[in-house]
């Protein structure tokens, strides 16, 4: 007589983990551009739609969803974000600005992405005192 050995013990571990990565992945946002964020005091824990990336060489970058970060020319930055407006309405938009680009190139996107009707939120790495939302 054999013995038989049940899988589903097994089988329950496995679904769990997948479960765990699946949900932890989600948390994880992927930088492909080099950017030096400045501190802030206040943090916000909304995810962006899209992200709008401008290197220490005031090159730009777009990404929407969990795609790689695509490199964009000034010209051609209000039409994808009216592309976005109309993909993610109401939704806002991360600009992650290095610490040295000028402060006119910051204003630009910013006045850019409001043209087309676009909540933008100024993304910062926080400070090592940084107040939590709900403390």
């Amino acid at each position: 007589m054999l013995a038989t050995f049940s899988m589903a013990s097994m089988t329950d571990v496995i679904f769990l983990l997948l479960v765990f990565f699946l949900v932890t992945s989600s948390f994880v946002f992927p930088t492909a551009v080099d950017v030096n964020l400045p501190q802030g005091s206040q943090q916000t824990a909304v995810k962006p739609a899209a992200r709008v990336y401008i290197d220490a060489s005031s090159q730009l970058f777009v990404s929407s969803g969990d795609s790689d970060p695509q490199p964009v020319s000034k010209t051609n930055l209000a039409p994808l974000l009216s592309e976005m407006a109309a993909l993610y309405p109401g939704q806002a938009v991360a600009l992650y600005a290095d610490v040295a680009v000028p402060y006119g190139d910051v204003v630009a996107v910013i006045n850019c992405a409001a043209e087309q009707g676009i909540k933008m939120i100024l993304a910062t790495k926080a400070a090592p005192d940084a107040v939590k939302p709900g403390n």
